[in-house]
């Protein structure tokens, strides 16, 4: 099979550093972004008249994720959506016949859910945007949905602050107390799943809009539990009743990209947990 020519945006985010090296076995990977890329791009004011080698395939995963501020609001939104046009505009220029954009399991919310954040709006309407403008040129989209993503060093610790303090804590022996008797639930995604997921995709030319979830939602004691058993550790988990209940976090089940693609997410939590745990233990913090 011929090597396919992919071109990431957002080169230097979390997700693309771990994606570049799954493409490249297969394929020529070229990134965009702000600093430190092949194509250097501000999705914010910039984006066109950009001079683009021709594609085969354009992944989007660039974002912004907002802030408290009306200046965050306003940024947020154009680098999401509009940025999405404009990735778009790219692929029809650079000839590529495939778009996919990494969106997120909270683009499904509505406006009127208590979880909707101006990302989760923002992510939604790029959504909607990449669908029309696709439609009007005849290129193939997939849009993926993933869910909440860690991994092995601490990059992912912006997004998932308390995933990693659980962790933290287990690592120094430290008790981990949850407030509120409810055992709430999660869903999390090892990177490296999202990334084999990906290279699927784009192997498989497949479209369509998809859920991107760890098949099996697992508690915050469970997290604790599998810290603890990683670092070997003395810590207890406790509750305390006496504090508002954590509510849970998740989203309805769905296997069909799995389905589809014939491959399930293989680094289950206690797995993911403990390559942290030798991360650390190498040296990685």
């Amino acid at each position: 099979m011929k090597p396919k020519k992919i071109l990431i945006s957002g080169g230097n985010s979390n997700l693309c550093s771990s994606l570049k090296p799954w493409l490249s076995r297969t394929s020529k990977v070229i990134t965009l972004g702000e600093t430190g890329c092949d194509i250097t791009c501000d999705l914010l004011s910039g984006g066109g008249n950009l001079s683009l080698p021709n594609l085969d395939v354009v992944i989007h995963a660039a974002a912004r994720f907002g802030g408290a501020s009306d200046r965050d609001f306003l940024e947020t939104m154009a680098v999401n959506v509009l940025g999405t046009i404009k990735m778009c505009q790219m692929a029809v220029t650079a000839r590529a016949s495939h778009v996919i954009i990494i969106s997120s399991i909270y683009s499904s919310l509505p406006v009127s859910s208590e979880k909707c954040s101006v990302y989760s709006l923002s992510k939604r309407q790029a959504e909607e945007a990449a669908l029309l403008f696709c439609r009007n040129h005849a290129l193939y989209l997939t849009i993926l949905r993933p869910t909440q993503l860690y991994g092995d060093d601490d990059r992912f610790r912006r997004h998932q602050p308390f995933f990693y303090t659980i962790i933290d804590k287990a690592q120094h022996g430290e008790d981990i107390v949850f407030f509120g008797a409810h055992d709430a639930l999660r869903n999390y995604l090892h990177v490296d799943d999202l990334c084999q997921v990906i290279a699927g995709v784009v192997q498989n030319s497949l479209v369509g809009i998809y859920s991107c979830l760890q098949p099996e939602n697992v508690t915050y004691s469970s997290v604790a539990y599998a810290a603890i058993a990683a670092f070997n550790s003395m810590s207890r988990v406790r509750f305390d009743p006496s504090k508002e209940d954590i509510q849970d976090n998740i989203f309805p089940a769905d296997n069909t990209l799995y389905e589809r693609l014939g491959f399930y997410p293989k680094v289950s939590l206690a797995e993911g947990i403990a390559r942290i745990a030798a991360y650390r233990r190498r040296g990685g913090q």
